[in-house]
């Protein structure tokens, strides 16, 4: 029996809890390595990231499923149809004999969605309450909010569904309250917000024109969103084993288009300074003697501590814009790459030693965008993940919508760490601005939705989606109102206390420009 491209059948590999399981997988490729056959699978409902060359042991060949022969597609106008990514199975297999490790096939975790948030007139001035842990008129309003649905605990670094786009509604005289020690403020009237336009993901200008992946002419604004319908087999597997970034060693997780005669190399070298991509040590040694960065290119507009941010200009800095874009892409799959870096900019942000300021992460975000986008793509590099650096990445990019007095919303859609540092960003941040609320009078303190969107730059539709998949909004006596309750606050005082990088507003230097005159480009 011959396993060939396109089966499918469980293959063994180890899970987190290093325990061994048979999910099922697509055979994407096959070679030959000294007279040996491999194979490059996908697992089904997995990550990209995790796809990976395997052996034939690994191959459980009693439940193979073998593609059926391509029909022909169907045209239109006379023109043949597009050619399916995958084709179809055969759904026949052959001995269904498995041994018991075999019962978790294709077993996957499915990720809890985010329901759709009707809004309505009163939606737009939303009462928040907190739930005190005493005994007073209050008590009866907590009881029947008990008694309509039970309040949870909900952890602020679960993972999430994309943020869903909410029309604005109108403004209306309700006003909204936040009940926390009995007191309150004056509430403010709500600012009636733009509608979002429907096709937020990308237009026509978005695709690549020519053949060889580059846009036949300079784009003067676009999405890095990628285009899912010019994925093939080459750009679906991995095609860089190695990558050497100072002194780290990177693990690529997805395909990027550095030149081919660099694709087959064991380890691929980058200067960590400019990201210049070498083919062996002993070029990046002769580089190293003649390249006299120590840090990015362009204007440093923080620094605290050793953490420092530099600003780089798609259009004055090519070179660098074009190989930063190239080592990010082995790390995120939804974003596509173009290298007419002039519509963008690109904030780096960097740890500083005695050798230099070596890269960490950064985002880039267009000069000019239409959708209120404050980030286009966003990446801390592997080594320096889970350390705090992604939520300070989010956090400065929306200080600087602060500076420019604008609200911003990162381009969609975001990879699933992305979509985890975001979600965690944007509840850690709301709730802060919750607890926070005083009142002088004894009443309720109050707060508006609008009021929250200009206090922390976060887009009106993103608030409203993080309340509710915080599961703070209730109706009550004809209009909403926000309860936060014991285990909501509990959750997020653990969550600050692991937060020790912030953004100090006080060292940011920068200076937004008016990105609408072209002379400025």
């Amino acid at each position: 029996m011959e396993v060939i491209e396109g089966c499918r059948l469980p293959v063994l590999r180890r899970n987190q809890e290093n325990e061994d399981e048979w999910p099922l997988a697509e055979i994407l490729s096959v070679k030959d390595i000294s007279g040996r056959k491999v194979f490059y699978v996908h697992y089904i409902d997995f990550n990209k990231r995790l796809d990976e060359w395997v052996t034939p042991e690994r191959l459980d060949l009693k439940k193979i499923q073998f593609p059926k022969k391509e029909a022909k597609t169907p045209t239109k106008n006379g023109l043949p149809g597009s050619r399916p990514n995958s084709p179809e199975r055969d759904l026949k297999t052959f001995d269904l004999s498995l041994h018991s490790s075999t019962a978790g096939i294709g077993k996957t975790i499915p990720t809890p969605g985010l329901p759709y948030l009707a809004t309505s007139a009163s939606l737009q001035r939303v009462p928040v309450v907190k739930l005190p842990d005493r005994t007073n008129s209050i008590e009866n309003v907590t009881k029947n909010l008990l008694s309509k649905r039970k309040l949870e605990a909900v952890s602020l670094a679960t993972q999430c569904s994309p943020a869903t786009p909410v029309a604005a509604a109108p403004e209306i005289p309700t006003p909204v309250y936040a009940q926390q020690n009995g007191s309150a403020r004056r509430p403010v009237p709500a600012v009636v917000g733009r509608k979002r336009k429907a096709n937020c993901l990308g237009t026509d200008e978005d695709s690549q024109d020519s053949s060889d992946g580059i846009p036949s002419a300079p784009r003067m604004t676009g999405s890095l969103v990628s285009d899912r319908s010019h994925d093939d087999i080459v750009t679906r597997m991995k095609n860089i084993e190695c990558i050497e970034l100072g002194r780290h060693r990177l693990k690529p997780w997805y395909f990027s288009p550095y030149p081919q005669e660099l694709t087959s190399l064991p380890v691929l070298y980058l200067c960590e300074f400019c990201l210049k991509y070498l083919k062996s040590l002993k070029c990046l040694q002769r580089h190293l003697t003649k390249c006299n960065l120590r840090h990015p290119p362009g204007n440093e507009i923080y620094r605290k501590g050793t953490i420092s941010f530099f600003e780089i200009d798609g259009r004055k800095n090519k070179n660098y814009s074009q190989n930063l874009c190239l080592l990010a892409k082995c790390f995120l799959d939804h974003k596509t790459l173009y290298y007419d870096t002039d519509p963008f900019l690109f904030y780096v942000m960097t740890e500083y030693d005695c050798k230099g300021f070596h890269i960490v992460g950064y985002f880039s975000k267009e000069k000019e965008s239409t959708e209120d986008y404050n980030v286009a793509c966003i990446l801390t590099l592997p080594p320096y993940q889970r350390r705090g650096y992604g939520k300070l990445l989010i956090e400065f990019s929306y200080e600087l919508s602060k500076v420019e007095g604008k609200t911003g919303t990162p381009e969609k859609p975001l990879s699933d760490l992305g979509l985890l540092s975001y979600r965690s960003y944007w509840s850690q941040t709301i709730l802060e601005i919750l607890m926070e609320l005083k009142s002088e009078t004894g009443e309720r303190p109050q707060i508006t939705i609008n009021e929250i969107s200009e206090l922390t730059s976060i887009k009106k539709e993103d608030v409203i989606s993080t309340l509710q998949y915080l599961n703070l909004i209730n109706y009550y006596k004809g209009q909403y109102i926000l309860t936060l309750s014991e285990d909501i606050v509990e959750g997020h005082e653990k969550a600050m206390l692991k937060r020790h990088l912030r953004i100090d507003s006080k060292c940011l230097h920068f200076t937004p420009k008016d990105w609408s005159k072209r002379g400025k480009w």
